[in-house]
């Protein structure tokens, strides 16, 4: 099953296809690994319901983000030992001159403790990899992400973390419209929102990305 199976109408599915949209495209040969905002500032501390989760980082995601991570440690397991190379676009600590319109619309993400920035420990970053601080949600917008991607000859980017409506759908727009190719792990992805991610899933998959599981993924670049 697909994660928008049940939730995009028939009739939307119909429409997609007559209109040409969800064709497949195959991945390239020198892939690179970005695990989005997997700190604990999305996942709390520890698996915990969304209910909970938030008296805990009031920008938590609960224990979806949990289903996530060991998909997550499968890619990154692949990526070392293919020795190919890891990003980690990640939210910095917000200070007064950062809050922009960010703290009018979603003011909860202003007072995270410090410990939420820290990146969580299943698949946190080694010396080698490189880290990305942003200030928005795409991992492009404000940042050197595209000299790294040229200068490490990356032709793919494969896409984790979260959310899923929000840094990771920013993220994949930008790199799709910057030519790269670009696989989505469904089920490497997450949000708060079930219905949110299923349908930007469904939507990316149709117009910008490969869209599958992470096994699948890992099969199709050693197959590239």
């Amino acid at each position: 099953m697909k994660p928008w199976d049940n939730i995009i109408p028939e009739s939307d599915l119909e429409r997609y296809a007559l209109a040409g949209f969800g064709g497949s495209a195959p991945l390239g040969k020198k892939p690179v690994l970005l695990i989005i905002d997997v700190q604990y500032r999305t996942t709390g501390t520890h698996p915990m319901p969304f209910e909970e989760a938030v008296k805990e980082f009031q920008t938590s995601c609960g224990d979806t983000a949990w289903k996530a991570i060991p998909n997550i440690a499968k890619l990154l397991g692949y990526f070392r030992e293919n020795k190919l190379p890891v990003i980690y676009p990640y939210v910095a600590p917000k200070i007064a001159h950062d809050y922009g319109r960010l703290a009018e619309k979603s003011p909860g993400i202003m007072g995270i403790p410090a410990k939420g920035y820290d990146f969580v420990e299943e698949v946190a970053p080694q010396p080698e990899d490189l880290l990305l601080p942003k200030r928005h949600p795409s991992a492009f917008f404000g940042t050197p992400l595209v000299s790294y991607l040229v200068d490490l000859g990356v032709d793919t980017l494969i896409v984790t973390g979260c959310s899923t409506s929000g840094c990771v759908r920013g993220t994949v727009v930008d790199g799709f419209s910057y030519n790269f190719r670009v696989g989505v792990a469904s089920d490497g992805v997450y949000d708060r929102s079930e219905v949110s991610h299923a349908v930007n899933l469904f939507d990316l998959a149709s117009k910008y990305a490969e869209v599958a599981p992470a096994d699948e993924l890992i099969a199709k670049l050693a197959a590239s």
